[in-house]
């Protein structure tokens, strides 16, 4: 029995229309031979009436300060209207289809409410209902503590990842993410009008991407996947596109025609917003590499990124938001500090970018020619970033996709 899970996201299940688009998918991969899974998303976005932000804003009403526990259930209200209205549709077409919620298909999760991990998927009863002919659809983003049957919710992203698990669990041979767009593309096309769609990509780089900022897929679904090999596919539920292919496989390709595939080493730019950095003076720290500092901020909840050292000063990103929580901690420990709000960190997300000769020139070179201040850059084997200034995002990320991943500046 071949078995593919198809993950479809909020606008896809959102109207009678769509659903039939969906309906259509389903019956395209019967026809190729495969048992489809369907893992659904609440209804539509924030203001249509079952969205998960709708229902949220809805309890909020009565009390702006809900009990987690309330909440992950109202969460949870949205993945099982979906699935119910979705098997419906799937009934009315004549397919043999059962909803069950997250719980009912065997996700079970720790008791962390509103981010949940999962713990296992107890895929007995799934696999039986397939077994049978019958196309589950599960509602996504939502699992069961094994403690008392409480309702958690996975956080963001986490429709991606009930279907990810459930491919796992059930040994599929596939998993497809349907969305609004046709692929994973090599920028966000809203900053780079000429962004191409990737035709493949490896699990390693995708996951960086996802991690940089690139929305289309949430990385805990990738690491599902890549820990057990099985493909995934991006791709739109309003086209016939064939989207983007996830693979183990680190040949990357755009859909367009490329005359020397091996030779490029970036597959595209990500970018994030909303940060803010900071540069440590440690001349009056003890240990003079910051792991006091560390270790306050970790206590405190703060969490860093981009960090980088000099002799005797530290850099370090964090998101806007926790930015005053992050200077109290550096005033109250003693350390003198520069802080620089308003910032974006930029990346070139490639395949063994980082032992590769030119690679940190050619970056720095784009940025430099398009004006555009780096106020630190970081490096790995599949990336390099550089933190500027938020106002410069779209020239810089333009630079970057000129340089890296337009027809011009591709060199894969």
């Amino acid at each position: 029995m071949k078995i593919l899970v198809q993950k479809f996201g909020g606008t896809s299940v959102a109207t009678p229309q769509t659903r039939q688009l969906v309906l259509k998918k389903v019956k395209e991969a019967i026809a190729d031979g495969y048992s489809p899974i369907l893992v659904v998303s609440a209804m539509g976005r924030r203001g249509d009436p079952y969205a998960t932000d709708t229902l949220i804003d809805m309890l909020k009403s009565v009390n702006q300060s809900p009990d987690l526990h309330e909440l992950d259930l109202m969460m949870a209200c949205g993945e099982i209207i979906s699935s119910t209205v979705m098997a419906a549709t799937l009934q009315k077409a004549g397919i043999p289809a059962k909803a069950m919620t997250g719980g009912q298909a065997g996700m079970v999760t720790d008791g962390n409410y509103g981010n949940a991990k999962i713990k296992t998927v107890k895929a007995k009863a799934l696999k039986a209902v397939v077994e049978q002919g019958i196309i589950p659809v599960i509602c996504g983003f939502q699992g069961i503590t094994d403690s008392d049957g409480s309702i958690t919710t996975l956080g963001r992203g986490g429709s991606d990842t009930s279907a990810a698990a459930f491919g796992v669990a059930v040994g599929a041979d596939k998993v497809e993410i349907y969305t609004d767009v046709d692929g994973i593309m090599t920028a966000d096309p809203r900053i780079v009008s000429d962004a191409k769609i990737i035709k493949k990509i490896s699990y390693e780089e995708i996951r960086e991407m996802a991690h940089q900022g690139a929305k289309v897929i949430h990385p805990r679904a990738v690491e599902i996947v890549m820990r057990y090999g099985i493909p995934m596919v991006v791709k739109s539920t309003f086209s016939d596109a064939p989207g983007t292919l996830i693979t183990a496989d680190d040949n990357i390709e755009t859909m367009e025609d490329q005359d020397n595939v091996e030779q490029n080493h970036a597959s595209g730019v990500a970018n994030l917003q909303g940060l803010s950095f900071f540069q440590v003076d440690l001349s009056s720290d003890p240990s003079h590499n910051g792991s006091r500092l560390f270790d306050v901020l970790a206590a405190n909840g703060v969490s860093i990124g981009s960090l980088s050292f000099q002799p005797k000063s530290l850099m370090f990103a964090v998101y806007s938001y926790a930015a005053e929580k992050a200077e109290t901690v550096l005033k109250n420990e003693g350390f003198t500090y520069q802080l620089t709000p308003d910032c974006a960190k930029v990346t070139v997300v490639g395949s063994h970018m980082g032992g590769t000769p030119g690679i940190m020139a050619r970056f720095v070179g784009a940025l430099t020619n398009a004006g555009v201040e780096i106020l630190q850059t970081t490096d790995s084997d599949n990336l390099v970033s550089a933190i500027v200034a938020e106002k410069d995002v779209k020239v810089a990320v333009n630079a970057l996709h000129a340089a890296f991943a337009s027809e011009e500046g591709e060199s894969k």
